[in-house]
C-alpha cells in the first residue's frame, strides 16, 4: 500500500489551481538534476521491459550517438548490456530519458520511456516537439511556442523542473494509450504525477526526464486547501483536454468525489 508522501502534498503538481497545462519551469540546483537513484522495484520494472519489450521502450536515431555519449558523462554506466547506451543509462536513475536537439526543429533523437503516459517512443522518435504534442492541440497552443523558445535560449547546464499530473484507476506504469474509465470507485483511484526536468546539457542537445510517482487520491481529504486547488484546476480543462484526461464521465465522477 502506498504511504503518504509529505513532500508531494506540500507541493502537489496542480499547484495553486492554475490551468493544468502550463510551462511552469522552475530553476533547480545542478545537484538536484539526475540525482534520483533507482530503487529495486522500479529497476525490475525497467529491466523487465528492456529484456522483453525493448522496441516498445527504446528508440534512437543515428544522429543521437554523440548526444548519448555526452550524456553518459553525467549518467555513468559501469557495464553495457544493451545495443543503445540510453537503455543502459536508464537503469542508473528513476527517470525516463528523452534526448532532444536544442536547435532547429528540436527533434526527439533518443528515448528510454518505461513509464509512458499515453504515448509510445516509436511513433514519436525523429519528430519535432510540436508534432509530438499534436494529439492535444490546446497543449501546443498553450505551451508549444514557449517551450521551443525556452529550449533554444536556455543557458547550458542550468536545469529546470516542472510537474504534470493525471488521475488513474491503478498504479500501472505502462500506458501507451489513454486510460479508459476506471471500473473502481474514485476512492480507490490514484494521482499519477510526473516530476519532470529539462536541461540543455550541451550547446546542441537537451535532456527531458520524466519520473512517475503515485499517491492515493483518497489522501486529498486530509488536505482541504490542496483539494480545493485540484477542483479549480480540473474546472479549467477544455473539451479536448477532458477527452485526453479520460472523458466527461470520469471528470464528473472525480468532481462529485472531491466536492463537499
Amino acid at each position: 500500500m502506498l504511504k503518504a508522501d509529505k513532500s508531494f502534498w506540500s507541493n502537489p503538481p496542480w499547484g495553486d489551481g492554475k490551468q493544468k497545462y502550463r510551462l511552469g519551469l522552475i530553476p533547480i540546483a545542478k545537484e538536484e538534476w539526475l540525482n534520483r537513484k533507482i530503487g529495486d522495484s522500479l529497476f525490475k520494472h525497467k529491466k523487465d521491459l528492456l529484456d522483453n519489450n525493448y522496441q516498445e521502450v527504446i528508440a534512437v536515431t543515428q544522429s543521437s550517438l554523440e548526444a548519448q555519449n555526452i550524456l553518459e558523462e553525467y549518467l555513468r554506466v559501469d557495464k553495457r548490456e544493451y545495443p543503445d547506451l540510453i537503455a543502459d543509462m536508464s537503469l542508473v536513475i528513476q527517470d525516463d530519458l528523452c534526448l532532444i536537439k536544442s536547435n532547429g526543429d528540436q527533434e526527439l533523437i533518443a528515448a528510454s520511456v518505461c513509464s509512458p503516459s499515453y504515448w509510445n517512443v516509436q511513433s514519436k522518435i525523429g519528430r519535432p516537439l510540436r508534432e509530438i504534442h499534436k494529439p492535444v492541440t490546446t497543449l501546443n497552443e498553450k505551451i508549444g511556442d514557449r517551450i521551443e523558445t525556452f529550449i533554444r535560449q536556455a543557458p547550458i547546464m542550468k536545469p529546470f523542473s516542472r510537474q504534470n499530473w493525471l488521475i488513474h484507476g491503478d498504479t500501472n506504469r505502462f500506458y501507451t494509450r489513454e486510460e479508459t474509465l476506471p471500473k473502481t470507485d474514485p476512492s480507490d483511484w490514484f494521482i499519477r504525477s510526473e516530476k519532470e526536468t529539462l536541461c540543455r546539457f550541451h550547446e546542441d542537445y537537451s535532456l527531458f526526464t520524466i519520473n512517475v510517482v503515485f499517491q492515493p487520491l483518497s489522501l486529498i481529504h486530509n488536505h482541504p486547501e490542496q483539494k480545493q486547488n485540484l477542483i479549480t484546476s480540473i474546472n479549467t480543462l477544455d473539451a479536448e483536454e477532458i477527452d485526453y484526461f479520460g472523458g466527461e464521465k470520469k471528470v464528473r465522477l472525480l468532481q462529485k468525489y472531491l466536492l463537499p
